[in-house]
């Protein structure tokens, strides 16, 4: 594990998906469904199987109803913070922390999971977890929601709450960026690290109706920092105004966005690609190039 800053309570996390899983619906599903499927599609895209594979952050099992049987997984593990959600899941589903995960080393061949992450206070520590949980040349993938998330939401309760509270907190939890997770890969250990994003934009009736989903979803907000109780109705209303003026189209509605970030990484191996040392080079650029190679001048020689 590594030293890390506490900034979800992860505590609420599992209140938040608890209440989700008493009565969230399938229409409150339609963004991990989506973000599940293209997970899936990079997964087909990699020309092998997967015997043993764990999803991590299974929430009610959307994504293992697909997984069973696909990438040539024989024996699907799920686990998710929330024990309701995990019981929904069915299957070989248990209640596990992302963050202390029960698992002994060297045991799947496939880490994958969805829209998870984005909730874990020691993101490097739990990359390393689930890199030692792989089997030598294992894959990791998964989906977490990034920075430019839910940005038109923000900037409503931002400027509402300094109109109606005199003051700012955390009122949509802070999530990581693009830039930082590439090293954060590498830093757990793993081998051929890929990062990239996309961006969902979901249309909503209003603004209340957006807050009322995110709820459904068990993404409500829950950073330590984030003031006590309840928002007032009147910075509520106030941001729900602040949203439709900057961001509604012409029919009302309001759109939201969602950025959807994949990380790939493998467990390393010694059959990997690995890169060539400096200086082993066993040919001349020029040869390849079929072109003249010319000395520089002592001048452009470096000191």
């Amino acid at each position: 594990m590594t030293d890390s800053i506490t900034v979800f309570n992860r505590r609420a996390v599992r209140r938040h998906r608890d209440r989700a899983a008493r009565g969230g619906g399938e229409d409150s599903d339609l963004l991990f469904r989506e973000s599940a499927e293209r997970l899936l599609d990079r997964l087909d895209d990699v020309t092998r199987s997967f015997p043993l594979a764990l999803e991590f952050g299974c929430r009610s099992g959307e994504m293992g109803k697909t997984l069973r049987g696909r990438s040539g997984i024989d024996t699907l593990v799920q686990c998710d913070l929330s024990e309701a959600m995990a019981a929904q899941a069915g299957g070989m589903a248990l209640a596990a922390d992302e963050e202390a995960l029960p698992f002994t080393d060297a045991v799947f061949d496939l880490v994958i999971g969805n829209l998870s992450l984005h909730w874990v206070n020691d993101l490097p520590g739990a990359l390393i977890q689930m890199r030692r949980a792989l089997k030598p040349d294992g894959l990791f993938l998964a989906a977490m929601f990034g920075g430019d998330t839910l940005i038109e939401l923000r900037q409503a309760l931002a400027e509402a709450e300094i109109a109606e509270e005199d003051g700012l907190s955390p009122r949509v939890s802070p999530m990581a960026e693009v830039r930082d997770l590439g090293g954060l890969l590498q830093r757990a250990g793993l081998a051929l690290p890929v990062v990239d994003s996309e961006t969902l934009t979901v249309m909503y009736p209003d603004p209340m109706a957006l807050m009322a989903d995110l709820r459904a979803m068990g993404e409500t907000n829950a950073a330590v920092e984030s003031r006590k109780g309840f928002t007032r109705p009147a910075t509520l209303a106030a941001a729900a105004a602040r949203y439709s003026d900057l961001f509604a189209t012409s029919d009302g509605a309001i759109p939201a966005t969602f950025q959807i970030i994949t990380l790939t990484g493998w467990a390393p191996d010694a059959s990997q690609q690995q890169p060539l040392q400096p200086g082993s080079a066993t040919s001349r650029l020029a040869d390849a190039l079929d072109a003249e190679e010319h000395p520089l001048p002592d001048k452009a020689r470096p000191t």
